[in-house]
């Protein structure tokens, strides 16, 4: 477990009630995007993967004069190019998208177009980072990133970045795509679309995609993701929600993949911001049950309402985010209900390895799987109580202050709730104390 620059939220072993607990369930990553930095930075920030093709150090990113003249001229035939292909996936065109491309980058690229169009592609923009670079020991290929600006269903979305790496050959004059490689960020990852065969469902608010084998769970997730956002929506803090909300739902192989993988086996799942407001969630498809679909959802989806684009400031406002999200979760049940308690209560419990600090309750990475679920629930109880006492509204402008206007608590609690923070923040504990008995 690690702070809100890369959280995430634990299984545990099965439970009698619930199979998989609701604060094992949840979680988020919040990373500051890479999309917005100049080539010369990129090749520190995006790296190679030993089995399969993706970017790594770019080499020299202007060459050297007279080449440099040579160079622009390419990259200006490589966006002609890529203009060409956007039009053509914008346009519903499977042969267009292809036609720029050599015939052994085609099995990829039909994935990527097939996957692209089920999610109702309506914004492409790309844009190229730099200028082309020669690849070692290619002299007729070249390397360069592109930044493709994308958006789904809506039309007028603020479109989400990600970086690209791409290669072309330029032979005889004639420049053609070798190969659109995985974008692999350090941040951010590999998204769905670009290396799973995908199905798609669309509501009002949602967007819900999968796996073929897991076609069948589509029409339920849906009909749950639509519910969830309606909760969901009520916690966007700082401006309208999303426009939709977009929801990955992960087969055991996907789960490894999608977003740079390496989540716990037992992670239920995370949001990860991608630029243009978008958050978008992912769900472990493995054990998962459908109550807690629901719950899980409802959190997340809170997330993607709630936090900002840029990441929340740190450690020390985990509890808040996390005990918004839990509070959404749990979808209006009584405090006695709350799946969490016995964890809160052994994290209360003398040598429970917490300071009594909401401040200092973030999980660390290896903490227990019941060390990490007390921490969710006192943040969850915290929230609550604050809840019970102010209301939603009060607790939204507190959460806006400190979240994403990066206030101290103090400051945003008398803006908020008329009183300093350091009584409150006692009397937040001692309900948690109440609360389990």
């Amino acid at each position: 477990m690690t702070d809100g620059l890369d959280g995430m939220h634990r299984w545990d072993q099965p439970r009698r009630r619930r199979p998989w607990p609701l604060w094992a369930a949840l979680g988020v990553v919040l990373v500051l995007l890479t999309c917005g930095l100049p080539t010369v930075l990129l090749a520190g920030v995006l790296h190679e993967a030993a089995d399969r093709p993706t970017i790594g150090r770019l080499g020299p990113t202007v060459p050297a004069a007279p080449a440099v003249e040579a160079a622009r001229q390419l990259g200006e035939r490589i966006s002609d190019q890529l203009d060409r292909q956007a039009a053509a996936l914008l346009g519903g065109d499977r042969a267009g998208f292809l036609a720029v491309a050599e015939p052994a980058a085609h099995p990829a690229l039909t994935r990527r177009y097939a996957a692209l169009r089920a999610l109702r592609v309506t914004v492409w923009r790309p844009e190229q980072t730099g200028l082309p670079a020669t690849v070692a020991g290619r002299p007729d290929e070249w390397r360069i990133v592109v930044r493709f600006q994308y958006c789904f269903v809506v039309p007028g979305c603020r479109p989400s970045p990600v970086l690209v790496g791409t290669r072309w050959r330029d032979t005889g004059g004639q420049v053609r795509l070798v190969a659109m490689e995985e974008s692999r960020s350090a941040e951010t990852g590999t998204r769905p679309w670009e290396v799973s065969d995908l199905v798609v469902a669309v509501g009002p608010r949602t967007v819900v995609a999968t796996t073929p084998a897991l076609r069948g769970k589509l029409p339920g997730l849906l009909r749950q993701a639509e519910a969830a956002a309606r909760t969901a929506d009520a916690y966007a803090v700082a401006g309208p929600p999303p426009d939709r909300y977009r929801i990955f739902y992960a087969g055991r192989a996907e789960w490894l993949s999608w977003y740079g993988g390496g989540r716990p086996a037992w992670t239920g799942g995370y949001a990860v911001t991608v630029g243009g407001g978008h958050h978008e969630v992912v769900l472990n498809a493995d054990g998962l049950t459908a109550t807690g679909a629901d719950d899980l959802l409802r959190h997340e989806l809170t997330h993607a309402a709630s936090l900002p684009e840029r990441g929340y400031p740190g450690r020390e406002t985990w509890w808040l985010v996390e005990g918004l999200a839990e509070y959404a979760g749990v979808g209006g049940a009584p405090v006695g209900r709350y799946e969490g308690l016995a964890e809160v209560r052994e994290l209360l419990a003398p040598g429970g390895g917490w300071t009594g600090r909401l401040d200092d309750l973030t999980p660390a990475e290896d903490a227990p799987a019941r060390r990490v679920g007390g921490s969710y629930g006192v943040g969850y109880l915290a929230v609550r109580h604050l809840v019970d006492r102010f209301g939603e509204q009060r607790v939204l402008a507190f959460f806006k202050a400190v979240v994403h206007d990066r206030r101290t608590a103090e400051e945003a609690s008398g803006e908020a709730f008329g009183e300093p923070w350091a009584g409150l923040h006692d009397e937040c504990v001692a309900y948690t104390r109440t609360a389990v008995g």
